[in-house]
């Protein structure tokens, strides 16, 4: 069979339904409460028709705005699908929610491991040096537990393992196979370019950057955490478009296993009804896509 490659492909579980994004279009299938099943598409404007998804580094900002919007967006429009009411959250509503979101994820990832390795460094006469590895690795406990905890609820559970068919349907895809639940089903669960594997990625580089910045009095510190939060995504991103484009070399295969490694803890095997759910989304976005 042959391979396909596709750097522009992408997904996103949501609440019983997976969302799949193209390059212009994005579509998503939930499955219902009565069983049957719905899709929604839409042609991607704005951020992903400018020059900057074409420009290496700024092009790393649409996965930013991918997961603040879009994806908070249809997060909304699956939950209200399990409740048969209309889409609640628009307008002003959804912007201070995600406003709020973004606000505590800065809180819990950047700024309080930034101020328990200064708090450390001061109380134990450590190097700025050694402050800041502290710092980066306080971060990765906190990802690696937080990811861990919400894992144990039972309908995160159910949107891990929406995550491992998102993943099982495009690696099928890829290579180049039939789509159907009985086919996608022995693929892995693991995809290199996932957004798991960007988020390590960033945890990683921040510690590396940060660390090189040397002493910081507590305002710059904290400061610096903020502003250069957008660069370093950028960076991140980058990376995992680079490593994913090289596959083929055993040594960017074995660059990636860490970021592998954390997807376990992200994903769950899904079940056929979940691979139906997603092959019915990434058909739909596909024929979008693809209208000849």
């Amino acid at each position: 069979m042959e391979k396909l490659r596709m750097p522009s492909y992408g997904g996103q579980a949501l609440l019983e339904g997976i969302l799949m994004r193209g390059q212009n279009h994005v579509a998503a299938a939930f499955r219902l409460p009565d069983g049957n099943i719905d899709i929604v598409s839409e042609e991607l404007s704005g951020i992903y028709n400018s020059k900057i998804r074409k420009i290496p580094f700024l092009r790393g900002l649409i996965v930013l705005w991918d997961a603040l919007v879009l994806g908070t967006r249809f997060l909304t429009i699956s939950a209200n699908a399990q409740t048969g009411e209309d889409e609640k959250i628009e307008g002003p509503t959804l912007y201070i929610t995600l406003l709020a979101s973004l606000v505590l994820a800065i809180l819990l990832f950047f700024i309080a491991p930034a101020a328990l390795g200064q708090w450390l460094g001061k109380l134990l006469d450590w190097s700025a040096w050694v402050s800041n590895i502290a710092e980066g690795t306080v971060r990765l406990i906190f990802t690696l537990v937080y990811i861990s905890v919400i894992g144990k609820v039972p309908e995160i559970d159910r949107v891990f393992a929406y995550h491992g068919a998102e993943h099982k349907t495009i690696n099928a895809f890829e290579a180049g196979e039939n789509l159907t639940p009985q086919n996608v089903q022995p693929y892995s669960v693991e995809h290199p370019r996932c957004g798991t594997a960007f988020l390590l990625t960033l945890v990683l580089i921040s510690l590396v950057f940060f660390s090189a910045l040397g002493p910081l009095s507590w305002f710059w510190r904290l400061a610096t955490r903020i502003i250069f939060l957008p660069l370093l995504a950028c960076i991140s991103y980058e990376y995992i478009r680079w490593t994913g484009n090289h596959l083929d070399s055993k040594i960017v295969r074995f660059m990636i296993r860490p970021n592998l490694a954390l997807q376990r803890l992200v994903t769950r095997e899904p079940s056929p009804e979940m691979l139906e759910i997603s092959i019915a989304a990434f058909n739909t976005m596909y024929a979008l896509e693809n209208p000849d």
